[in-house]
């Protein structure tokens, strides 16, 4: 199915080079050079991403304004065309994913609208995730039976708390019942990460027909009970939500910061971390990443806080980006999050994604 593009756009060589370049990248595009109507059109359709020529005047504020409200846009993906000479941390912190500069390259276009189409579909395949608690068997190779709670679940996976910590990266096999339904759910998984508070996120692998129609029924009917209104409850206002200009470090969050985190891309890639002023290598692996940070696996993380200097090799580029340590768990790795010297560099991680994205999610990259 194609993905479909809001390109609100008056300028008429930045919309031909798009118009023609979205389509090769599975994209329809609904093009308006009218600010007003492409304000109208967020509250009648939805879209897979937002294209918008940015200036600096008050009815792109306005547009920006309006796509924060809308109900059926507001987690929508935005890019963001602005100068050349326009400093880019404005532009994610009124909530641009990317940023595309005039005047288009289209070369450099296409490598960002193919990172940001993978991602778009990642997004638009994500199944929902509805949290439950309910108990469950475990077992996997070279171990009896383990028990276990089910902490949500997703026709792609579940996070679950287990007796005895499941080892890293194991298949497992595993079998519960949904509440209301009198059937067991069997099926086969493998460990996707594991945190300090003992909860192991399970991939799913090997799901028979008969289990996978039992979660997904349950999972229609939990999804469709959520999303009724509460009666009594008034729906949040726009003074509800928080705007881009309050949240913390625009240069490297959006407006919807979880936004950004449910943006990452399972990956293992191989890379080597430093910490800044020290030249003796840690071999690590990227297990996830994102525009604004990835997830670092090594046994004995480094310091929360801590500055690094992560290095990246594939056969198409050489990657060095510098970032902080935000949170450590001991045994298993660390978050860190990116920090961009010049727009240059967060370009950088958007061409690896795209070579992320033009691949199988879980392909390894190695050094």
């Amino acid at each position: 199915m194609d993905l479909r593009v809001l390109l609100v756009c008056p300028d008429q060589d930045s919309a031909n080079l798009l118009t023609l370049i979205l389509p090769e990248m599975g994209m329809v595009a609904e093009h308006t050079p009218s600010i007003s109507r492409a304000s109208q059109q967020l509250n009648e359709q939805r879209f897979d991403a937002i294209i918008l020529d940015y200036h600096s005047d008050q009815s792109s504020q306005e547009f920006l304004s309006r796509w924060r409200q809308s109900s059926k846009n507001r987690d929508t993906m935005l890019i963001a065309i602005v100068d050349g000479e326009f400093n880019a941390r404005p532009a994610f912190g009124m909530g641009a994913n990317f940023v595309l500069y005039r005047p288009l390259s289209a070369e450099r276009t296409r490598v960002s609208l193919r990172a940001a189409r993978g991602l778009m579909r990642r997004e638009r395949r994500r199944a929902p995730r509805i949290p439950l608690k309910t108990p469950a068997s475990v077992a996997y190779p070279g171990a009896g039976e383990l028990s276990a709670t089910l902490n949500d679940l997703s026709e792609g996976g579940t996070s679950l708390t287990t007796s005895k910590q499941l080892p890293p990266a194991c298949k497992v096999y595993f079998e519960f019942s949904l509440p209301g339904q009198q059937q067991l759910v069997r099926l086969a998984g493998e460990v996707a990460w594991r945190d300090s508070t003992g909860r192991t996120g399970i991939r799913f692998l090997d799901v028979p027909q008969a289990s996978r129609r039992l979660m997904q029924a349950w999972l229609r009917q939990s999804t469709t009970g959520q999303t009724q209104e509460q009666p009594g409850r008034p729906p949040a206002s726009a003074s509800d939500r928080k705007p881009a200009s309050q949240t913390t470090n625009p240069a490297l969050t959006s407006n919807a910061s979880n936004r950004r985190g449910e943006r990452r891309v399972p990956c293992k890639i191989g890379a080597e971390i430093y910490r800044l002023g020290s030249s003796v290598p840690n071999r690590c692996t990227l297990s996830d990443l994102s525009e604004g940070g990835c997830y670092v696996e090594m046994p004995s993380p480094l310091s929360v806080q801590s500055g690094v200097e992560i290095l990246v090799r594939t056969a198409e580029m050489k990657l060095k980006i510098r970032g902080q340590v935000l949170a450590t768990h001991p045994g298993f790795g660390m978050g860190v999050r990116f920090i961009f010297r010049d727009s240059a560099e967060r370009e950088e991680i958007l061409q690896l994604l795209a070579v992320l994205a033009a691949g199988p999610s879980l392909d390894e990259i190695s050094l």
